[in-house]
């Protein structure tokens, strides 16, 4: 078996994927119940008992809503940064209201490769809201995947990080002008439009066209609003991007949906 990539939930409502090899399975953020990443897991034909990791981007809820239970039920360990473990904790409580912790934890620091099985990650900084966000590149059998999700904007760091990826999974999370026309508050408009915010799918076409190398055979749109974007939307200012590369067959652009977990990509 080479490398697969499964993304289980993306979006606003909580986010995880699998990526696995003949040996080690990680799971990337646990934002979905426990119950509904194992079904998830079993649709794709994967078992929740055999994942060797968690690898945490950061605290928010959409990134760790079923973390303790899955990390705790099946005895996995988790690797975050001291930091967002520490803003985890002040926010974590068990089903009594109580205080609660990790069965197993490992930390890392952004910018320090570990080895977990026979796949190596790289976290890197990303820019966001959180204390310590990071995004991810992950090499197993010669294949390389990147997630870089819930970022403001790319800054050159990251570019570096996403040079070389088989699968590049990133964030296309808002059409500007339906979210400035929709409901959210003016506030936390201008909190998704910051540095520290979200990317749009304008902000993602310009990295696309201008700092992607173009070798990815999979490009995933992650992490898009239900409300202040429309996946065709994102999808053709993607491929409008790409299309200077003269063939989708080598960038072909995938959907990760909230609602359920996309078909497995093996390479």
């Amino acid at each position: 078996m080479g490398a697969s990539v499964t993304v289980l939930a993306s979006g606003s409502r909580g986010n995880s994927a699998l990526i696995a090899s003949a040996k080690t399975r990680i799971l990337i953020d646990a934002g979905v119940s426990c119950r509904e990443i194992a079904r998830r897991l079993q649709a794709s034909g994967e078992d929740p008992r055999a994942l060797s990791a968690i690898l945490i981007t950061h605290e928010h809820s959409d990134h760790v809503a079923g973390l303790r239970v899955l990390a705790n039920k099946f005895q996995i360990p988790v690797y975050m940064t001291a930091a967002t473990h520490q803003a985890w904790q002040r926010e974590a409580r068990d089903s009594k209201g109580q205080p609660c912790s990790l069965a197993k934890l490992e930390t890392f620091s952004a910018g320090s490769s570990f080895q977990i099985g026979d796949i190596s990650v790289t976290p890197f900084t990303i820019p966001h809201d959180a204390v310590d966000p990071v995004g991810f590149t992950l090499v197993t059998e010669g294949v390389k995947v990147s997630f870089a999700t819930d970022l403001g904007y790319v800054p050159s760091s990251i570019k570096h990080h996403l040079r070389k990826s088989d699968v590049l999974l990133m964030e296309a999370n808002h059409d500007l002008e339906m979210l400035r026309g929709g409901p959210y508050p003016w506030v936390v408009k201008q909190r998704v439009m910051s540095r520290v915010g979200h990317l749009s799918n304008d902000a993602l076409a310009q990295f696309l066209t201008s700092d992607y190398d173009g070798g990815a055979a999979y490009v995933i749109l992650a992490h898009l609003s239900e409300q202040n974007n429309h996946p065709e939307l994102a999808r053709g200012a993607a491929e409008q991007a790409l299309s200077r590369y003269g063939s989708l067959l080598q960038n072909r652009v995938l959907l990760a949906s909230q609602s359920e977990a996309l078909e497995p990509i093996r390479l």
